[in-house]
């Protein structure tokens, strides 16, 4: 457990330190904030796209070894990011950070099923997804402030440090695996089994929360702090990176969600939490700094009341394949993250912050009509083998 806390702080500590310093980037760089975004996008596309992989190598030679030749080199490249001397191989080597660190996402809660007794495995999950939230917190927390007072390279770099000591806890804690057993010949093949999830309805209506919701938080947190540097708020910059506590509001509510899903199903808690989005999306326009930071908070709890069911919901309901649509989903969130956090930065920097709230309410209007239609045909569905 504390091995696989170790793995998801270094593993999300660097994929979202970036989102502290985009002002930063911006200043520094003459660019865009959408350019900026790409930053963020490029680590997390790079992570969408090496999930399926990461898994496919990991049930050949082992989850522990996967997650440690991940996480070695992911860090080795994360010490060369600030040293790029310019914003496209900033961009590449970002990218590359990405690539390598999809083996924890893809195969940690596999890792987890396979080594622990049923009763621990929900509380070790639990844990590695709380190192997860605490890592992507310490990651912008430190990021920030040191962009502001020595500039967004030592800021990289010391959040580098930390992934490295995360990392090397992870290799020195985690114990040999003993339940795993490498894939055997014969079966469906991969094709097949992305295939069939991808063809089934209800699965894609739960691949489509991940892709919006989390988009639409992306775009949240990625152009707030755009927003109150500047007018009306004026928030400076070494300052901003405190508002990325309110993500400390999603650990709570992915937590108490499981259990509201139990007494109202899936399908309401969903819509809820889906509709508290909007409140915040809301909450979020007001020109009153601390209605505004409120609405981030109500923004955080109505995403991971929403995104969490779904995701689990993606391993329990698949017909074949589990393992693969547990990927696909987390291919979904990341490229929803990747996508929307930037392609929605056109629309800040064109038609300022209350267009991007009215993009990201339409996003989340889309994801309900998605959870409606998709997720009426879990009516008397068994969960596959």
């Amino acid at each position: 457990m504390f091995a696989l806390f170790a793995a998801g702080f270094a593993t999300f500590a660097q994929v979202f330190d970036a989102q502290a310093v985009l002002p930063a980037l911006r200043t520094d760089l003459g660019i865009s904030s959408a350019t900026a975004a790409l930053t963020v996008s490029a680590t997390t596309i790079g992570l969408a796209i090496s999930v399926l992989p990461w898994a496919s190598v990991a049930d050949r030679i082992g989850r522990t070894k996967a997650m440690k030749i991940s996480l070695v080199a992911a860090t080795v490249i994360s010490f060369t990011v600030p040293l790029m001397p310019t914003f496209q191989t900033l961009l590449l080597a970002r990218g590359l950070v990405g690539l390598a660190l999809g083996a924890v996402p893809a195969v940690a809660v596999a890792y987890l099923a396979e080594e622990l007794h049923v009763d621990w495995v929900s509380v070790a999950a639990g844990t590695y997804v709380a190192g997860n939230t605490i890592g992507g917190i310490v990651g912008r927390l430190v990021a920030g402030p040191l962009a502001e007072s020595v500039g967004w390279r030592i800021g990289l770099e010391a959040v580098a440090v930390l992934g490295a000591l995360a990392a090397l806890a992870f290799c020195l804690l985690v114990p040999e695996a003993r339940g795993f057993r490498p894939a055997p010949a014969g079966g469906p093949t991969l094709g097949r089994r992305v295939f069939a999830n991808l063809g089934d309805p209800t699965m894609l209506a739960l691949f489509a929360q991940g892709f919006l919701l989390m988009g639409a938080f992306a775009v949240v947190y990625n152009y707030f702090s755009f927003h109150v540097v500047g007018s009306p708020f004026f928030v400076p910059e070494a300052l901003v990176s405190l508002l990325f506590l309110a993500y400390l509001a999603g650990t709570v509510a992915s937590r108490v969600s499981g259990s509201l899903v139990r007494r109202f199903g899936p399908l309401r808690v969903m819509l809820c939490g889906i509709a508290v989005m909007i409140a915040g999306a809301l909450l979020l326009s007001s020109g009153v700094l601390l209605v505004a930071i409120l609405g981030l908070v109500v923004f955080t709890v109505g995403c991971f009341s929403a995104h969490p069911v779904a995701s689990g919901l993606s391993g329990r309901m698949a017909r074949v394949g589990r393992a693969q649509a547990t990927a696909i989903y987390q291919l979904s969130w990341l490229g929803g993250t990747a996508f929307f956090g930037w392609a929605v930065g056109l629309v800040y920097d064109a038609l300022g912050w209350a267009a991007t709230l009215g993009t990201v309410i339409g996003m989340c209007l889309v994801a309900a009509l998605a959870a409606v239609v998709g997720l009426r045909l879990l009516a008397g569905r068994r969960p596959g083998p």
